[in-house]
This record gives C-alpha cells, sequence and structure tokens, in this order.
C-alpha cells in the first residue's frame, strides 16, 4: 500500500456507496432493505482490513495477486495489444507476453490461479494500480453474489429472513476472508449467482435465458479456480431442481410414478455435469480424487508446522475413496465444529471457533428440542434443505480431509457455512413452527425481491 491507497480509495469509496444507494430499491424490498448497505459495508471492511492484515503481519497470496495484476498494468502502458492478451490468453505463450510472462509464476495452462491474476490485473486497470481498490471491486463482486445467495433463501424461506442474512453476511470468517483479493471471494459470489440461476431458471423458471446465461458464468469463474466446489454443489443441487419440480406435481398417483423416472433423469444429469467438470482437471478424476487429496493434505500439513501448532490430524490417508470415506466423520466435525475454542491459537482462529461453537450450539439444540429421526424426515422432505445439507456434509468431507490446518481450513470452508446456518436456522423454523409463529413474521410472507 502507498499514498495512492489514502488518495483514491475514498473517492472509490465514495462511487461504491453512490452506486449502491442508487441500486438498492430495485433488489431490496420492506423487509430486506436494511441488510443491503450494513452488508455492503461489512465486505468493504473485510476487504481493507485483509489487506492491512497481508501486508502488515503476512505475506501470501493477496499481494502475490496483486503483483501480477500490477504486471499486466504495466503490459497496457507499453503495448495495449500485449495488456489485453494478457487478459483474454488461454495459456499459450507467445513472443509478445512472453517479456511479462517470464515474471509470473502463476501463468499457464491448467492454472488455477491465473483467473484471479486476471481480474487482479483488471482491478488494476480500472484502481489505477492500487492495492485497496482493487481489493474494494473484488468485494463488491462478491457482494454481488453473496446478495443473489440471501433473496434467493429469502424467496424460499421468508419468514427467517433476520437469520438468513446473519447466515449469509455477518459471520465473521465469511465477511474477512471472502471480501479482499483472494479468489475465496470470487468463488463464494460466484456460487450466490449459480444458486440464484438454479433457484430463478429451473425451479420458479422465470427469466430462463438470463439465468441459463448467469448459472453459464458462475460455472466457469468456479472451475477456473476451484472446480471441487462444483462437484460438491452440482449433484445436490440437481436433486434440489428434481425434488422441488416433482413437488408441485398435483397428482398423488402421477407424483409417486414419475418421481423414479425424474430421478434418474436428475442422476444422469449431475453424473454426466460432474464428468465434464472433473475432465477440466484431471486431478480430480474420480480414480485420482484420493491421490490428490493426500497430496494437499500432505503439503498443508508440512505448512502447518510454521504456523505454531494450526495442524490437525484426522487420520493417515491413503490416497484411495475408500481410505477418504472411512474418515469421513472425522472431517465433517473437524470442519463444521472445529476448531474448539481451547484449540485457537491467534485472533482468526478464536474467530473462527467462535463460529464454530455457535455451530455445535445451534444443530444441538435443534437434535435436542426436534429429535434425530423428526430433522433427519425434515430434510428428505424439504428440498432446500436436502441441498443445504447434502451440499454442507459434501464440502466439509472434501475440505476437512484435505486442509490439514486450521488456518487454511477457515478459508476453504466459508462456501459451506452460509449454506448449513442457513439450512439450520430453515430447518429450525419448520420443526418449531410456535417459535417462528413468535417472530410474527410467518403471518406477513413477504414477497422479496
Amino acid at each position: 500500500m502507498d499514498i495512492k491507497d489514502f488518495l483514491l480509495t475514498p473517492f472509490y469509496l465514495g462511487l461504491i456507496y453512490a452506486l449502491a444507494f442508487a441500486l438498492r430499491p430495485a433488489v431490496t424490498n420492506v423487509y430486506t432493505k436494511k441488510y443491503f448497505i450494513p452488508a455492503l459495508s461489512l465486505k468493504v471492511l473485510g476487504a481493507i482490513a485483509l489487506g492491512i492484515l497481508y501486508h502488515t503481519i503476512y505475506a501470501g497470496d493477496t499481494n502475490n495477486y496483486f503483483h501480477h495484476g500490477e504486471i499486466i498494468y504495466k503490459a497496457f502502458g507499453n503495448s495495449f495489444g500485449a495488456g489485453w492478451e494478457l487478459l483474454t490468453t488461454n495459456g499459450t505463450l507467445t513472443a509478445r507476453i512472453e517479456p511479462y510472462t517470464s515474471q509470473m509464476a502463476w501463468f499457464g495452462k491448467g492454472s488455477n490461479e491465473y483467473f484471479v491474476v486476471r481480474m487482479a490485473g483488471l482491478g488494476a486497470i480500472l484502481g489505477f494500480n492500487t492495492y485497496s481498490v482493487t481489493a474494494l471491486l473484488f468485494a463488491v463482486v462478491s457482494f454481488s453474489g453473496m446478495w443473489a445467495m440471501y433473496i434467493t433463501f429469502a424467496k424460499i424461506r421468508p419468514q427467517v429472513y433476520k437469520e438468513l442474512a446473519t447466515a449469509v453476511f455477518f459471520l465473521p470468517s465469511v465477511f474477512f476472508w471472502g471480501s479482499g483479493l483472494l479468489k475465496d471471494s470470487l468463488c463464494i459470489g460466484a456460487l450466490g449467482w449459480l444458486f440464484y440461476a438454479f433457484y430463478r431458471g429451473a425451479i420458479e423458471k422465470k427469466n430462463i435465458v438470463r439465468c441459463l446465461v448467469i448459472g453459464i458464468l458462475a460455472a466457469s469463474t468456479i472451475s477456473s479456480m476451484k472446480i471441487y466446489i462444483l462437484l460438491a454443489f452440482v449433484p445436490p443441487a440437481a436433486l434440489w431442481v428434481l425434488n422441488e419440480n416433482t413437488a408441485r406435481i398435483q397428482s398423488t398417483a402421477v407424483r409417486w410414478v414419475a418421481k423414479p423416472f425424474l430421478l434418474l433423469v436428475g442422476a444422469g444429469i449431475a453424473i454426466y455435469a460432474m464428468g465434464a467438470i472433473a475432465a477440466a482437471d484431471a486431478r480430480f478424476n474420480l480414480d485420482k480424487i484420493g491421490e490428490q487429496s493426500k497430496l494437499t493434505a500432505t503439503y498443508l500439513q508440512g505448512v502447518s508446522q510454521t504456523e505454531n501448532g494450526s495442524g490437525y490430524n484426522i487420520g493417515e490417508q491413503d490416497g484411495t475413496l475408500a481410505g477418504m470415506a472411512k474418515l469421513a466423520p472425522q472431517a465433517v466435525v473437524v470442519a463444521l465444529f472445529r476448531p474448539f475454542l481451547w484449540e485457537a491459537r491467534n485472533p482468526t482462529m478464536a474467530l473462527s471457533a467462535l463460529e464454530a461453537t455457535y455451530f455445535i450450539v445451534l444443530t444441538g439444540r435443534i437434535l435436542f428440542r426436534v429429535g434425530l429421526a423428526k430433522t433427519l424426515k425434515a430434510i428428505s422432505s424439504t428440498p432446500v434443505l436436502t441441498l443445504c445439507f447434502v451440499f454442507s456434509l459434501i464440502f466439509a468431507i472434501s475440505v476437512g480431509i484435505s486442509s490439514g490446518n486450521f488456518g487454511t481450513l477457515v478459508r476453504y470452508k466459508i462456501p459451506l457455512m452460509p449454506f448449513y446456518l442457513a439450512g439450520l436456522y430453515i430447518l429450525e423454523s419448520i420443526t418449531q413452527p410456535v417459535a417462528a409463529r413468535s417472530r410474527r413474521v410467518a403471518a406477513r410472507q413477504p414477497q422479496l425481491a
């Protein structure tokens, strides 16, 4: 950060908030309006706080992304053609961009980092090569997707729109790690748009063409950085769409006859989609997922040796799917409910521990009051709950096994956190209708934007 950050950041903040206030009437209603600016402000705060943390205490990805983006910015200054090629290249090296790519460790075909570099380069161009402005632009992109996620959840279950705002916007780990100049910000924003596109296009069947475009762009964005998010999300999303549409068949007999056929079709689509997604990255072919998970965990456990006791060990991996399955229960626990409070070694881990403790308390409260059988019945019979919990469990297993240390886990798991907590709030409102009515929200049934 330098003097430009202090000069330009207030100006760009003014532009961002002016645009936010102008757009707010179109994307909110009387119930959601009050969360729009506070949620955006937390994203802004998270982006700036993360930048300060990395520039003063840590070093790491955010600085490297900005440095690579700075190279693209300088390339535009020397040659528009070279700069444009760096933004649009498929990873093929040419003589025109070689002087710049030689300075980029993350350039090349198959690089999961280079998509973020492109976005950092675009942010540098729009923000005159200023770190804080680029980080703010990442926060705005992330916020747009998370707002789409929120209004989708709120349309599905408007009775708990207040609690859903907490799930999507006000978890400290999510607005901190999911706001700055990192791939996590772009991924969670794109996941929010993908969730919106599935619901708006495939379930509500409105603006289908627009939702198809949004869904393709969101999926492409995620697959460019963290394809395993798609592998975890697509199957339960396909099941969600199937269940929602099956439930709308009025005839019970037709519904029971059609459901197995639709389930078969949905499973085929999900398997095809997973195969197509995995084909884009050989590391995530089914026969290599276990091996890749073992390699990632080994590397990150090595990193954790230098992170003041932040490592954890849930068991030895053998690089097979069967080995991953044996570790799945421990992986779910570590991803959803750890670090425990006594395992926190620094402020960021302490925040994560507080969140995990809240997840433990809320999960335990629902299971105690409702009972396991009734809880499972509600999850299996409510399509959105099936999506939330199946996605959360799949994702928890994948990141819990492969992370190896809490410092990495807190970043890796943020895509599941809004879905798991939203699922808990929706589950609570469904299984405890008296408590839901006491909020005096159910009777109002707001129609959300």
